[in-house]
């Protein structure tokens, strides 16, 4: 796909603090259009998506703001659709990442009815994959995984009609923080994770080599990137920040590795929270990330 659209979700009804629901500007004001443009792609910028506001309201039977979330969601599974069914490459601008699950549940739908293989890349310092039952705020952008995969409210987990993703279709990348309960979903699922111990012992470049080995001419890739994946010291502008994240260069190599495949065909960048930014240079790091996911590199390099 040569054409990408931009959609922007500005809400943060799914996290636990205010702030993401600024990303998407954030990132126009980093020039993200621009960049991609500069790079030979064609960019359609669809504006903003409306949606509810934030309630700031408790959690009732585990889950807060569950009526939004769905309402955001459902938006972003249209929107989704329609750049897909354009033969565009949907690139979602968060907003929290609980809108991965409108995303990615639209993607699993086009892929069904093309019979084509989904793999999921879930790039992020947590495992998000709490239930209602489970999690502890009741926030949702803890618990997309979890939803992705039919454990959740079915506002949620059928969006598609039935659960998105299987266990073997995701693999997560840099994992620090991951709940007791969420440790045992994901061994209980069998879930890929390359937690940040396996990133120090093995290396990024095998770690991204294992993710993608099973990537072919058949694969729609899809990448959910979540900006607290990184550390915080180069990317302080996100909501639930951890220490010991991925470094500037690791997540490079992760870029142009995924670049290099060939295979990238929708995207989510969420979790930019402005409002916590230095100068809005988490967003300038954004738009530098998905410059090289969509293909700028040093040198011409043989795929």
């Amino acid at each position: 796909m040569t054409t990408v659209t931009l959609i922007g979700a500005p809400t943060d009804v799914g996290a636990s603090v205010l702030g993401a629901s600024m990303g998407p500007d954030a990132l126009r004001i980093a020039g993200i259009a621009r960049a991609l443009r500069a790079l030979g792609l064609e960019v359609r910028d669809a504006g903003n998506l409306p949606g509810p506001g934030n309630p700031q309201a408790l959690a009732q039977d585990g889950l807060r703001h569950l009526q939004e979330v769905v309402q955001w969601n459902r938006a972003v599974f249209g929107a989704t659709a329609a750049a897909l069914g354009q033969g565009r490459l949907p690139l979602l601008m968060g907003g929290d990442h609980c809108l991965a699950i409108g995303s990615i549940s639209a993607v699993a739908a086009h892929c069904r009815a093309r019979g084509r293989r989904l793999k999921v890349l879930w790039f992020d310092a947590h495992a998000d994959a709490n239930t209602p039952g489970t999690s502890p705020s009741g926030n949702l952008h803890g618990m997309p995984v979890a939803c992705l995969m039919g454990h959740g409210p079915r506002t949620l987990t059928a969006l598609a009609g039935q659960p998105a993703l299987a266990p073997g279709q995701i693999t997560q990348i840099g994992v620090r923080s991951v709940d007791a309960v969420e440790k045992r979903f994901v061994a209980e699922h069998g879930i890929a994770v390359h937690d940040m111990r396996s990133i120090d012992e093995h290396g990024m470049r095998a770690v991204m080599q294992q993710a993608l080995a099973d990537v072919d001419a058949d694969t729609h890739l899809h990448v959910s990137f979540d900006m607290d994946a990184m550390d915080p010291s180069v990317a302080p502008g996100v909501g639930t920040d951890v220490r010991g994240g991925l470094t500037y260069r690791e997540t490079q190599l992760c870029m142009e590795m995924l670049a290099d495949c060939g295979q990238l065909a929708s995207a989510d960048l969420v979790e930019l929270n402005p409002a916590l930014d230095v100068r809005n240079q988490t967003a300038e790091l954004a738009v530098d990330l998905l410059e090289s996911l969509f293909g700028k590199s040093t040198l011409v390099r043989a795929r």
